[in-house]
């Protein structure tokens, strides 16, 4: 059960995602990017699909710490903690150490890095709360 906990973790970071990168941020995020309205539409099937098996990758090693916990610790709370300290400890800085070589904005930054704090924890927060593991 451990596999469906996992996509249903990713299924909630990419909704988020939808959330974060149109409704929320979207505008500035593609100004920074530096993307036309074309690019940014292009191969969007293969964009996101990627994206989701990426996300589906990032749960796993979040699900494994999770389930070291015995299920009555696994709550919501537990598993954001879990997931909000992968993105901290490792997810924000392989973000950071890319966009300080590309010269990437620091605005640009703190969009995508607080994405993956967010998803990371919500993704952990949905993990856990399910218990199926």
């Amino acid at each position: 059960m451990a596999y469906v906990e996992i996509l249903i973790g990713a299924v909630a970071a990419f909704l988020l995602g939808v959330l974060w990168y149109t409704v929320l941020f979207g505008k500035i995020w593609q100004a920074e990017t530096g993307l036309t309205d074309e690019q940014a539409q292009s191969n969007m099937l293969l964009t996101h699909g990627l994206s989701f098996l990426m996300m589906c990758i990032m749960c796993v090693p979040i699900n494994f710490v999770i389930n070291m916990h015995e299920p009555a610790e696994q709550t919501f709370v537990h598993g954001s903690f879990h997931g909000f300290l992968f993105a901290i400890l490792l997810a924000v800085p392989a973000v950071a150490i890319n966009y300080l070589y590309q010269r990437k904005s620091i605005k640009l930054f703190l969009i995508d890095g607080s994405y993956t704090m967010a998803f990371c924890a919500l993704a952990g927060g949905v993990i856990a709360a399910l218990k199926l593991g």
